[in-house]
């Protein structure tokens, strides 16, 4: 019954119709209209990440999310914060490998408010010295708490760091320590002025509002700036030939319970051949999307040798990304036991396939969970927003369904077999710190 339903699902909640158009200055403007609930999601999105950072000054995106919220010539520090508490409403930033995203979820009698507010800082911003130091302190600490001190993300960074041998990727999109220590203000100036312009940014306004509306107000307050310089296309590092199988290993007196996970460089939606992104996205779904996975029912249930196996696919880089498989053992069962049960099952799918009736019901998991999301407006906007600053467009997301039910059991055996190669992996184990 989940397949009865067609692409437009992902174009609007209810009748409305999703409006996509340009303002004179150059800013991309989405409407995702979404009457349900007397709210309204607005996201700004610019097309510069971790990826995008100048070699030496790695932190400097994630560095100037916090930064936006300072002062600008038209706003105290702490303005927007009073502004969003008073009316109940939450905001919040994030910044990803190839984008960073501003957001304020309100009720639509406030969107003109946080429109002002956001334009405002996308060209006004007014930053000290005082303001550099304490939020470069912040940022440190915040590497220490959730990087340093947690032995699965150190070991995560540095399997990126092995697994991405040439490409931006492989550094961490908080930073190296030592290269977050040095950032300055001229390095943040010198960032904004490049890259937060309206040009390079995608407004996404999802709930209960109209396209109209919209436009009108979004013309009032982010059309008054004036247009950036153009930017040359986000042409980054290329990978060489993956032609090696590489191990990471790290050992922690913190850690009770070991793991693995091995990766692999494929496509993705934007870099992919025609069919083999989708297809990617439905091996992981078979493989290890949840419970009724391969890897969970052979791995968990059956054998009983792990706590948990899993496989994802992160489909929404601007350029190649990577395919995961991970898991953790149970009772006796070591971990190189788990590591070779999970590869069985990754080169069984490469040599025998999936039968179309395990193909069929994996469509059906996927395309009924993406429907179930939609009930949160902030994954309609997440969903939009991410694909228009990686290149894609308003037709990408609304054909994707579709796309999703053409996906053959010949494609995931060819995509299996074709990027899934252990001798082109990477793995990363986190292991339990002995006396010895």
């Amino acid at each position: 019954m989940v397949f009865a339903t067609t692409a437009p699902v992902l174009a609007a909640t209810d009748d409305g119709k999703v409006a996509d158009f340009l303002l004179n200055n150059g800013m991309e403007v989405v409407v995702v209209p979404d009457h349900r609930a007397p709210i309204v999601t607005h996201m700004v999105w610019y097309k510069a990440g971790s990826a995008d950072e100048p070699i030496g000054k790695s932190g400097i995106a994630h560095f100037f999310e916090h930064l936006m919220f300072k002062a600008t010539a038209n706003h105290a520090a702490g303005e927007l914060n009073r502004a969003v508490a008073e009316i109940g409403g939450s905001h919040n930033a994030f910044t990803f490998y190839d984008f960073t995203a501003f957001y304020q979820r309100v009720a639509p009698s406030a969107l003109e408010q946080m429109m002002g507010f956001e334009a405002d800082r996308m060209r006004n911003l007014s930053l000290t010295d005082d303001d550099i130091k304490t939020e470069r302190d912040v940022i440190l600490e915040e590497r220490r708490s959730s990087i340093d001190n947690n032995p699965q993300a150190v070991l995560e960074g540095e399997v990126d760091a092995t697994l991405w041998q040439n490409h931006p990727y492989r550094i961490p999109i908080i930073g190296w320590m030592q290269e977050m220590e040095q950032l300055n203000r001229a390095d943040a100036i010198a960032f904004y002025n490049k890259y937060y312009n309206p040009n390079n940014a995608v407004l996404v306004v999802a709930g209960d509002v109209e396209p109209e509306t919209v436009k009108a107000l979004a013309e009032k307050t982010y059309g008054k700036l004036p247009r950036g310089p153009e930017l040359l296309p986000r042409v980054r590092p290329v990978e060489p030939e993956q032609n090696t199988k590489r191990t990471v290993t790290r050992s922690d007196a913190r850690v009770s319970l070991p793991s693995f996970s091995t990766r692999w460089v494929v496509p993705s939606y934007r870099t992919a051949e025609h069919g083999e992104a989708e297809a990617l996205d439905l091996l992981a779904e078979i493989l290890g999307g949840g419970t009724r996975s391969r890897l969970y029912q052979q791995l968990v249930v059956k054998q009983g040798i792990a706590t948990e196996a899993s496989a994802s696919f992160q489909g929404d880089m601007l350029d190649d990304t990577q395919f995961t498989v991970h898991g953790s053992p149970r009772g006796g069962a070591s971990l190189a036991d788990l590591k070779a049960a999970a590869d069985a099952e990754v080169a069984r799918i490469a040599k025998d396939g999936v039968t179309s009736e395990e193909l069929d019901k994996a469509k059906d998991r996927y395309v009924r969970t993406l429907i179930f999301a939609q009930d949160e407006q902030d994954y309609l906007a997440d969903m939009y927003g991410s694909t228009l600053a990686t290149g894609g467009t308003v037709k990408d997301v609304e054909e994707w369904p579709d796309r999703i039910r053409k996906v053959t059991p010949d494609q995931i055996k060819a995509v299996a077999a074709r990027y899934l190669v252990s001798d082109h992996s990477t793995t990363g184990y986190l292991l339990p710190k002995t006396e010895n």
